[in-house]
């Protein structure tokens, strides 16, 4: 299951866009600045991963892939209630264990955050 309320586009092995409608109905805006309520980073983050992993190959059988690490990552702009967040992921090198991918979500074409290196690696499913 996915925070998204579109996928726009997929191509397995090379990239992947996605769209979340920021609603002013999220719970954590009780808690995350009440009078400036915004997106936290971290959800803005796994919102990527999850983008990564549908542009990433499929994961080898009895496998999938899990965030390994995320590099130089950038904080631009406030994600807030009434936004829709696009999110673009593109694989810039993949082997059959790891992809690597660059990351961005923006507002109104302006970048919220972006990955320069988002690291992905297969993990045995467990049981």
């Amino acid at each position: 299951m996915t925070a998204f309320d579109e996928v726009i586009d997929v191509t397995p092995g090379r990239s992947a866009r996605a769209a979340r409608h920021v609603t002013g109905t999220l719970a954590v805006f009780e808690t995350h600045f009440p009078r400036f309520p915004v997106l936290p980073g971290v959800l803005i983050l796994d919102d990527l991963v999850r983008a990564a992993r549908l542009a990433a190959p499929d994961a080898p059988p009895g496998r999938r892939w899990t965030l390994a690490e995320a590099r130089r990552v950038r904080y631009r702009h406030f994600a807030q209630p009434g936004d829709r967040l696009e999110i673009q992921v593109t694989v810039t090198a993949a082997t059959r264990h790891e992809v690597t991918l660059k990351a961005a979500a923006s507002v109104d074409g302006k970048d919220v955050t972006t990955v320069r290196e988002l690291r992905l690696v297969s993990s045995e499913v467990a049981a």
